[in-house]
């Protein structure tokens, strides 16, 4: 069984009606959530990246490109953690790129590949579009602007080809309710809840895959399960999991993906959508 575990650092416009909520908006000017976010940029992440560099997770980081501009003290120190791999997010969640013509998006996504190459000092392999917003044309404009694979679609339990105008591009599972957002924030969740869902994935894949291949993400957002009484839950399983790394393979979505097209060139047998 392959296992990543992808952190999302995500920076929202001040004002912007856009990101998830605490509560309720209840004036234009909205204070309460920007603030929430804004903790797991200034506070959760930091106490997530001595867990992860504690635990040996080589994390994939999953950035908005203002992170550049807002907190690039922050990327860096994630990147500094041994294995990591950089995967672009747009350039803030306060804009979802399906919305946009076709020459801004592609204008969009060519900008984040070179904020980011330039960053780190090569090339990113691997994105993630903010709310997962895609329009007809994404999987061409990422082949085309030098991705290799898109986190988007969670169709499937196993990589998946994508045809594209300029070439195959790979989907790579992304989890959609191993993710503390969507499962924690408007699903209603505990962190208890969370923290078993994480658990028993792993305990039904890692029985799976003694038959076949299986791939395990965990999405977790600072400014979730960076607050205290989340994280100390967290870092329990996290450890739990950490016990059995040498029973699976601890990884990145970018080596999942180079391992699935090196076996894939010698065989006809794969899947495509």
């Amino acid at each position: 069984m392959a296992l990543y575990v992808a952190i999302n650092l995500e920076h929202f416009a001040f004002g912007s009606p856009e990101g998830a909520k605490l509560s309720q908006v209840t004036n234009s000017l909205d204070i309460l959530n920007y603030s929430w976010r804004d903790y797991g940029n200034r506070v959760g992440a930091w106490h997530l990246a001595d867990l992860f560099e504690t635990l040996a997770i080589p994390p994939a980081v999953i950035c908005n490109t203002s992170i550049i501009d807002y907190c690039p003290d922050l990327l860096e120190r994630w990147l500094a953690i041994p294995g990591s791999e950089l995967i672009g997010h747009g350039h803030t969640n306060s804009q979802r790129q399906g919305d946009l013509s076709p020459v801004d998006e592609e204008h969009l996504i060519q900008y984040c590949q070179q904020r980011l190459t330039d960053f780190q000092g090569k090339p990113v392999a691997g994105w993630l579009s903010p709310w997962i917003s895609e329009s007809q044309q994404t999987p061409d404009f990422l082949k085309r602007q030098g991705f290799s694979y898109n986190l988007n679609w969670a169709h499937d339990d196993m990589p998946t080809w994508m045809q594209t105008e300029a070439g195959p591009l790979l989907s790579l599972p992304y989890p959609q309710e191993i993710n503390d957002i969507p499962t924690i924030i408007p699903n209603g969740a505990s962190i208890s809840q969370f923290c078993r869902m994480i658990e028993d994935q792993f305990s039904e894949l890692k029985q799976r895959s003694q038959h076949n291949a299986q791939i395990m993400g965990i999405a977790l957002h600072p400014y979730i399960v960076g607050q205290p009484f989340r994280f100390y839950q967290l870092k329990q399983t996290l450890h739990q999991l950490m016990e059995q790394r040498d029973e699976i393979w601890l990884t990145t979505p970018s080596a999942i993906a180079q391992s699935f097209s090196s076996q894939a060139s010698s065989t006809d047998n794969t899947s495509t959508i």
